[in-house]
């Protein structure tokens, strides 16, 4: 863990703040690749993920962006609370949603604060001399965050901006960004989970090979568990049998038995607590793993998904 010392806050667009993170004592910061994220840990117990986002040439410092939602868990609603000179603990960087080296052309597509992986993938490509284009959309330019930075000589090229309620300079028209994949192109997509699906739609349409689509969700897409059947978790190592109700998650079912797995979004999209099945059906609602991961079934995220079969024996 991080001790960090929130330098800076910037009201960067409407609802999005930006907090610039410096170490609290004289030690570096480690270095992170473009797409790399940042475990935040907030009063209460709360843990959120926020994409690092900084300039290349900011030196040991991080950089996060962070929406201010009315339907916040707590999370975004913490993080705006914050101020300058106040500390926070971190975790080391970690990136589910690296860039592919040596991508013959790059497609960034950004919806709302999913801009900020993207930037930063952005930024790096263009330091790199590479082909990429970006993509990003948002209700009104008002809402757009880090647009000064798409305005720079190095990505106003290639950054194309779309607004909802300015369709007259142009909508974003996914068909024709995702047309004639190959082998060497790569798509990359992060934004609110239909934004994502839509992407991954029309890049699927147009015959794109799942390995050169890559997604990070901010957000999961839950079921409503009010109907899910009751199922059985057998803990492989200790042999008990835990039973996880209907509107019952497997984390919680777990905990009531004092079995603690670590846990973080609790929405099934940062992977913390990816566990092993050994034998069994999930039903997959995690928003992590691949479509080729679930149909494996041989991991599952217990904070979301369930079982279709009546029992999963789980590597605990």
């Amino acid at each position: 863990m991080i001790n960090v010392t929130v330098r800076s806050i910037k009201e960067i667009a409407t609802c999005i703040r930006s907090f610039e993170l410096v170490p609290t004592t004289d030690e570096s910061l480690p270095p992170f690749e473009a797409g790399a994220h940042i475990d935040v840990h907030l009063s209460g117990g709360l843990i959120r993920q926020y994409s690092l986002c900084g300039p290349p040439q900011l030196n040991n410092a991080y950089v996060i962006a962070v929406l201010e939602t009315l339907d916040s868990k707590g999370g975004s609603r913490t993080m705006h609370e914050l101020r300058e000179g106040e500390s926070i603990t971190i975790s080391e960087p970690k990136n589910h949603f690296p860039l592919t080296a040596n991508a013959r052309h790059s497609i960034l597509l950004a919806g709302g604060i999913g801009i900020t992986p993207l930037l930063c993938m952005a930024e790096r490509l263009a330091l790199q001399g590479a082909s990429f284009e970006l993509h990003y959309a948002a209700r009104e330019q008002a809402r757009a965050a880090f647009a000064d930075r798409l305005m720079h000589p190095s990505l106003k090229t290639a950054s194309h901006l779309y607004f909802d309620n300015e369709p007259s300079i142009g909508t974003l028209d996914l068909a024709r960004t995702c047309a004639n994949p190959c082998s060497g192109k790569h798509l990359y997509v992060c934004g609110p989970a239909g934004f994502i699906e839509a992407t991954l739609g029309a890049a699927r349409q147009a015959g794109w090979a799942e390995e050169n689509l890559h997604r990070e969700y901010f957000a999961g897409m839950l079921k409503a568990d009010d109907e899910s059947a009751t199922f059985r978790l057998k803990l492989a190592k200790s042999g008990l049998v835990v039973d996880v109700q209907s509107g019952q998650t497997a984390i919680q079912a777990l905990a009531l038995q004092g079995i603690d797995v670590p846990t973080s979004c609790e929405q099934g999209v940062c992977g913390t607590c990816l566990t092993r099945v050994l034998d069994g059906v999930p039903d997959h609602r995690d928003m992590y793993l691949t479509n080729e991961e679930r149909a494996r079934n041989d991991y599952f995220l217990p904070c979301c998904s369930r079982a279709k079969s009546e029992e999963l024996i789980v590597d605990l």
